[in-house]
């Protein structure tokens, strides 16, 4: 008799190793725990990581970005969730509407969970630079604190999306697909994830603007607009 323990989907650890198979089991069946569990590790993890964040600005900030990097995660997930449902089937993967939505979940509470581990590194750098009203914005701490949160970023991102890789392989059984369907969902993700990081800015915030969840033109103008611009600018 075979005695090898199953997988249990909806364990943290599970999760954590990435175990394809249980993944696959978990995206194909909607369980409220292991819902409860994603949106658990997605608040824990990205909001630890966006306090320390905010704490460089002032404590009132680290509380407002611990709660906006997890909503914005939560909001992607929940905005792109059908339109990922329907670029599936047209690349070739069959997957429903809640399986492209648990998948997407999946990877953001992994992304989370990574942020989570490194939020007392980035905390313990930003405890030992200088206040952030005594530097310019330009200064080299400025850029080089900067630099590690979007490289600590980029890493528990790429991680995340190479499990997903992974099980998007595994429900696909083509490495081909597999990869069309992760890049048209990044594609989502980065899109719709940019636009609502502009609209819940700051996150660390200007030392000379005062310290607030959102700002006054919060809905004034787009991240891609501000970017062409900075593009033009740059260039002239």
């Amino acid at each position: 008799m075979n005695t090898t323990a199953q997988p249990n989907p909806t364990s943290v650890g599970t999760l954590l190793r990435g175990e394809v198979a249980a993944l696959a089991a978990w995206t194909a069946d909607w369980r409220a725990s292991s819902v409860t569990r994603d949106v658990a590790l997605i608040f824990a993890g990205a909001g630890a990581f966006g306090a320390a964040m905010g704490c460089w600005r002032d404590p009132w900030q680290a509380v407002f970005a611990s709660i906006k990097l997890p909503l914005i995660m939560l909001l992607t997930a929940a905005g792109n969730a059908l339109l990922n449902g329907m670029l599936a089937p047209l690349l070739g993967l069959r997957l429903h509407f809640r399986q492209s939505f648990l998948a997407i979940l999946a990877s953001f509470a992994l992304a989370s969970a990574i942020l989570g581990a490194f939020s007392p590194l980035a905390g313990f750098v930003i405890w030992n630079a200088p206040p952030l009203a005594e530097g310019a914005s330009n200064s080299a701490t400025h850029a080089a604190i900067l630099l590690l949160l979007v490289v600590v970023i980029a890493f528990a991102g790429s991680a995340a999306n190479f499990r997903l890789l992974q099980l998007l392989r595994a429900l696909a059984a083509d490495s081909a697909v597999a990869r069309r369907v992760l890049f048209a969902w990044l594609a989502g993700n980065l899109f719709l994830g940019s636009q609502l990081s502009w609209v819940l800015r700051p996150f660390i915030g200007n030392p000379l603007m005062p310290v607030e969840f959102l700002r006054g033109d919060a809905f004034h103008g787009n991240f891609y607009e501000t970017v062409f611009r900075s593009a033009v600018q740059l260039f002239n």
